[in-house]
């Protein structure tokens, strides 16, 4: 079996991933726990990929119940070097409306109580990593290979992660838009910091299935229903044109 340098972390909408031909399944329990669910191993668009579903088999793990920790470190054990993460967010820039895709070029981190550090005990080192660009490089890569592809995607903006499981308030969806956010979403952070912990390119795809509160005047659960099978096509045609660029690269 090929192994894969690149794997795709799934998040709500993308449980599953039509298109991917699995070809068994990782365990990858380590020191920190054991991740969402087994790493799958597979391709997609004929290029060797491993899946994760952040939010477990089924869809039961609440963004502030992942074991992020385990989730990367398992992924970095497999030989993984680049992540690539979809993220269902909501969105408060008219430049990207419910089933569009962006991809942040930084982030504002809102959420609490997380273990969100391997800097985490008297007996490991301390690592104070540099975290300018949390996306870069991939993310620069990615963008390329989309406008290449024809591929359409909002070419950046800043995501604001928020503790979840709930969805936020119209009040506080104003405060995100006041310190800039574009987007907002429950699951990037520490997901991204952990990444590049570990030395891990990342960077986080996220998949617009709603108007933040107050933005729409919709329904948010009818958008959201209405709307992610939509933005996960899309997705699915980036990764189309994506994974077998990075593989190419890889080759070099």
């Amino acid at each position: 079996m090929t192994a894969a340098s690149v794997a795709v972390i799934g998040g709500t909408g993308m449980n599953t991933w039509p298109g991917f031909e699995g070809s068994g399944a990782l365990d990858g329990d380590n020191a920190w726990g054991s991740p969402s669910a087994p790493l799958q191993q597979g391709r997609f668009a004929d290029t060797p990929v491993l899946f994760l579903a952040r939010h477990g088999q089924g869809h039961h793990i609440p963004p502030h119940r992942i074991n992020f920790r385990a989730n990367l470190q398992a992924l970095a054990d497999a030989g993984v070097r680049r992540v690539i993460a979809a993220a269902a967010v909501g969105s408060m820039n008219e430049a990207v409306p419910p089933g569009a895709l962006a991809l942040p070029e930084d982030c504002i981190d809102y959420t609490w109580g997380r273990a969100h550090s391997y800097s985490d005990g008297p007996d490991l080192p301390l690592h104070h990593i540099g975290f300018t660009e949390p996306f870069s490089p991939l993310r620069e890569r990615m963008l390329e290979v989309a406008t290449a592809a024809s591929v359409p995607i909002h070419p950046g903006g800043v995501l604001g992660v928020t503790q979840g499981p709930r969805l936020e308030t119209a009040a506080e969806v104003r405060r995100l838009r006041r310190d800039g956010c574009d987007l907002v979403g429950m699951t990037t952070m520490p997901e991204a910091a952990l990444a590049r912990e570990l030395g891990l390119d990342y960077a986080v795809v996220a998949v617009c299935v709603n108007w933040a509160a107050g933005v729409g005047s919709g329904d948010i659960h009818g958008e959201i229903e209405r709307y992610a099978a939509e933005g996960m096509d899309r997705l699915r045609q980036l990764l189309t044109a994506v994974l077998p660029v990075l593989a190419e690269d890889d080759a070099r």
